[in-house]
């Protein structure tokens, strides 16, 4: 997920204007979920400040610190002794429906959630047997079955036992897989409980898809002021101190922060998503994005379906490209690595504190690294590092 995930954690990533984990936790709770303990590490003090206790949500948060972070059975191992004889574990970059979620938990008995996937190569796959869990596969370019691991698993006590006697996996990190297989091999049935759906937030482009998949549920109240001659239609919010300046058109699902000033006759089109204290300027299209808190849109600009990140400045005149001239899925950048992103429209994936110069064109699919400085008039495309920009004029 990086450059997104250099200054907060992937579950604090903004999906329809909102902290991915908060979703987990409002789906959790419809379920009847009420008692939460977060394994935090990396960048923790964001998660803390945000949700608290959880009184705020309705629910309890307590939380676990995951010092060296060496994977999944290391994380859940942080938690041991918070656990209850029973306890459900959730990824938290991943969401299903609640009705899989309370149906799961109902079911009783040790689970683990799957969902079928038309490419199982990306993910760790179970092998099942008469609705029982056979084994785990990590990725594999050759996986055994098309049923993904969906990261939800009702657990009891005794994976604690088997998480300390396995080995470091090929990856240096102790896995919460390898304790299934464990389980199993000792006998245990652990049962497979199908998902209807499920949101991964995997690649920066997810927050996007997520976003549309989740914009149906959202509630939309416009609080801030709204000038005589700018028009919203169908969902929007619209957050305390938020100004709406006349000429502007803002066609939902639309949700915009508090403390905004939007246009005057600017044109925010369905699926994009304004954080807090965000300048969209004169003339300025925006479409299926999410703007993140601090950020400056200059007048004359078009943003469409990109991930821009906190503190940004695009200079007046910055356009981002988002199709192809053949119309074929979009290529982009995971750690510097060319991949293909499976989307057909991609604009840009833009870390925090980005700057770009006045009529800069952005090609699809790029990747900025955070910190970046443009110059005026600038051709950018491709993975940027902030320390590489004269590669770039």
């Amino acid at each position: 997920m990086r450059p997104l995930t250099y200054s907060r954690p992937k579950v604090m990533l903004p999906v329809c204007g909102r902290p991915f984990l908060e979703h987990v936790i409002e789906r959790s709770k419809r379920a009847g979920i009420t008692e939460f303990v977060f394994v935090v590490g990396y960048r923790s003090e964001s998660v803390i400040q945000k949700f608290k206790d959880g009184r705020d949500m309705g629910v309890s948060i307590k939380y676990a610190i995951q010092r060296d972070r060496r994977g999944t059975g290391d994380a859940l191992m942080a938690a041991e002794e918070m656990a209850e004889d029973e306890f459900l574990v959730l990824n938290g970059d991943v969401l299903t429906d609640t009705p899989s979620l309370k149906r799961m938990v109902d079911g009783g008995g040790l689970a683990v959630a799957s969902k079928r996937v038309a490419d199982p190569s990306r993910y760790g796959v179970f092998e099942a047997e008469a609705g029982r869990l056979k084994s785990v596969t990590e990725k594999s370019p050759s996986p055994p079955s098309d049923l993904a691991n969906a990261g939800i698993y009702l657990m009891g006590g005794e994976i604690f036992d088997l998480l300390r006697d396995i080995s470091i996996s090929e990856r240096g990190e102790y896995e919460l897989t390898d304790g299934l297989n464990a389980l199993v091999s000792e006998g245990r049935e652990v049962r497979m409980a199908e998902i209807d759906e499920w949101i991964e937030i995997g690649r920066p482009w997810d927050l996007l898809s997520a976003s549309e998949q989740l914009a149906l549920f959202e509630d939309y109240s416009v609080s801030g002021e709204v000038e005589t001659n700018a028009s919203l239609s169908g969902r929007v919010s619209v957050g305390i101190g938020t100004r709406i300046r006349s000429g502007s058109y803002i066609q939902g699902p639309v949700v915009i922060g508090e403390d905004c000033d939007i246009g005057p006759n600017c044109f925010i089109r369905p699926y994009s998503f304004i954080g807090d204290n965000v300048r969209v300027g004169n003339a300025v299209e925006i479409k299926n994005s999410t703007i993140m808190d601090d950020t400056n849109i200059a007048h004359l600009s078009y943003v469409g379906d990109s991930v821009i990140g906190s503190s940004c400045n695009f200079g007046a005149g910055t356009i981002v490209a988002n199709l192809r001239h053949d119309r074929g899925d979009i290529r982009s950048y995971i750690k510097g690595a060319e991949v293909n992103s499976e989307r057909h429209k991609l604009g840009v994936i833009m870390g925090d504190d980005v700057k770009t110069g006045i009529n800069s064109t952005i090609y699809p699919g790029t990747v900025i690294d955070s910190g970046y400085r443009g110059d005026p008039g600038e051709l950018i495309r491709g993975w940027v590092s902030a320390g590489e920009r004269e590669q770039h004029r």
